[in-house]
Order: C-alpha cells, then sequence, then structure tokens
C-alpha cells in the first residue's frame, strides 16, 4: 500500500510539473480585455504549482522514495495534457477549471491512500492542496460567468 501511495504521489509531482508549464504558456500567451487579469492570475496559479511540486516531492524524499523528475516522466505520468500553445483566451481558462477539477480527483484518491496506510500528514498536505486549487476554480468559473 505504501508503494501505491508513493506512486501516487510520484503521479502528482509529474501533474504539478507539467501544470506548472502550463500555466506560464497561457500566462505568456493570454491576450485580450482580460490579459491584465488573467496574466497577474496565472502568474499567481504557476507559482502556487511549483510550490505544490516542490511539496510533494520532497514528502516522497522524506519517505524514503525517489520523485521523478523528467520531462518524459512528468508528460508520461501527469494526470492533465501539456497546453497546445493555440488556446483562446477563454479556452485558457476552461482548460484551467478542467485541469484543476481532475487534479482535485487525484488528491482526493491519494488522501484516501494516505489515510488507509495511516499517513495524516501526506493526507494533510494534499488537503491543503486540494482547498487551494477548489477555491481557485470557484473563482474561474465566476470570472466566466459559470455558476
Amino acid at each position: 500500500m505504501a508503494q501505491e501511495l508513493n506512486k501516487e504521489l510520484n503521479n502528482l509531482v509529474s501533474t504539478w510539473s507539467v501544470l506548472y508549464t502550463k500555466l506560464h504558456n497561457y500566462h505568456w500567451y493570454v491576450t485580450g480585455s482580460a490579459f491584465f487579469t488573467l496574466h497577474a492570475k496565472y502568474e499567481e496559479l504557476y507559482n502556487e504549482a511549483t510550490l505544490n511540486l516542490d511539496e510533494v516531492a520532497e514528502r516522497i524524499l522524506s519517505k524514503g522514495g525517489k520523485p521523478v523528475a523528467t520531462l518524459k516522466e512528468h508528460l508520461e505520468l501527469s494526470y492533465i495534457e501539456e497546453a497546445t500553445g493555440k488556446e483562446t483566451t477563454v479556452e485558457m481558462v476552461e482548460t484551467t477549471i478542467s485541469d484543476f477539477e481532475k487534479i482535485m480527483k487525484a488528491l482526493n484518491s491519494t488522501m484516501e491512500l494516505a489515510a488507509e496506510v495511516g499517513d495524516d500528514r501526506t493526507e494533510d498536505l494534499l488537503n491543503a492542496m486540494y482547498q487551494s486549487i477548489e477555491k481557485h476554480a470557484w473563482m474561474l468559473k465566476a470570472f466566466l460567468g459559470n455558476k
């Protein structure tokens, strides 16, 4: 079970890495009347993604595991896809919301694994990440006028 938890944590490392790059893409290429708002928001989000990436990787290391650390592995193991580079501004926001929902699902299942093995510290770490991206998803939905 602990090995399965480590595998899922590595999937999260990969996901945060892909998200970090994707959010940078959106930060650089967002256009239109919402440029200033979204340019700043995407910077906030990619800074948070890098902190989450580092926290999960360090958690793996502290438990005696080895976090995946190549782009090839990250693309193979990630729960989300990289940006296409062709997204419109609205598609960027919609995709970010969708990515956050996929990550929340992965965080939930990984928290369940952590609970099964009695690793409440990992569970707490992932719960904090869940709460943050849940709020971001809500705000982005509000930005688009979604309920």
